[in-house]
């Protein structure tokens, strides 16, 4: 089962706008030694929707060749389109990836029957492990708890990022899905009361400046430590709305930058961090003690 602090990858540009390629690989590394449980390259935040295949494709490739299954690589092979997720998906089980994150189909609005059977043409296509991304806010659809119970009982259907910010799902869904169904956050912000409802981890934004203190929550969480989770859930809160005042991943793009991990160059139609958002995302970091003699990223970046 996948637990834990999962980022979700950002994806670094040069000045031109192309694949920062040895920033890339540095951020990865970088992201294992600081104690990530699993990544997740070719996500929302990793900039998937202007990607191209072949660059989508050579991510998810090199992800694994430089991670050498130290930790889960969940690779994202979505899309709207159900024969493009499986060949993405075909790519990433070829590549190596552990597992494959598949939003449910934006733009299409198809109905519940119709959720599940994309899913399930996937599940029969291609054999890896599946988590289901079910993020309503971006992709209109919401996948009901009553079909994830369906897929559930597909052998490779194997958890989902619940991205709704409903912390009610996490109790309907071991219910209806199981104990062993694998639950992971997809919203930052209620990441810790997740765990409290019966989730196992989370696929994480703050998680690409702040990989250790990502990773000792989910820790002391397991641990049941729970003086040092709440002190590090309160100094990553603010993180949680910051990272989000404009569209992801432009407010933790800067935020990278500040730490030296990697330009804030996004591809349009994003654009760079607005003055006001900088603001608030620097008064965050400060929060977090990310600005108070942080040097790995600095040392990411250089070495």
């Amino acid at each position: 089962m996948f637990k834990g602090s999962i980022p979700a990858l950002i994806t670094p540009f040069d000045k031109s706008g192309e694949i920062d390629w040895p920033g890339f690989d540095k951020f990865v590394e970088w992201q294992v030694e600081q104690g990530s449980h699993g990544l997740v390259p070719c996500g929302t935040t990793g900039e998937s929707p202007t990607v191209s295949h072949e660059e989508h494709m050579a991510i998810v490739q090199r992800c694994v060749e430089i991670v050498k299954k130290r930790v889960p690589v969940i690779a994202g092979t979505g899309s709207n389109s159900t024969r493009e997720a499986i060949t993405l998906t075909q790519h990433a089980k070829e590549a190596g990836a552990d597992a494959a994150l598949i939003v449910t189909p934006y733009y299409n609005k198809p109905t519940q029957d119709g959720l599940y059977e994309h899913f399930k043409a996937i599940h029969e296509a291609v054999d890896i492990p599946i988590v289901i991304y079910n993020i309503p806010g971006r992709c209109v659809v919401d996948m009901s708890v009553d079909t994830m119970a369906r897929l559930a009982e597909l052998p490779r259907i194997v958890g989902v990022k619940d991205a709704t910010g409903d912390l009610t799902r996490p109790l309907e869904t071991t219910r209806l899905c199981g104990e062993d169904f694998c639950q992971l956050s997809g919203d930052d912000i209620t990441a810790p009361a997740f765990l409290a409802q019966g989730g196992h981890g989370v696929v994480s934004v703050i998680a690409n400046i702040a990989p250790a203190e990502c990773a000792a929550m989910q820790n002391a969480w397991i641990e049941q430590d729970r003086e040092t989770f709440e002190t590090i859930r309160d100094q990553l809160a603010p993180l949680g709305t910051a990272l989000f005042v404009e569209s992801n991943p432009t407010p933790v793009k800067y935020a990278a930058s500040v730490l030296g991990l990697c330009g804030d160059k996004v591809r349009r139609p994003l654009l760079p961090a607005s003055d006001a958002a900088r603001t608030i995302v620097e008064a965050a970091m400060e929060h977090a003690g990310l600005l108070s003699g942080n040097t790995n990223g600095k040392a990411a970046a250089s070495g």
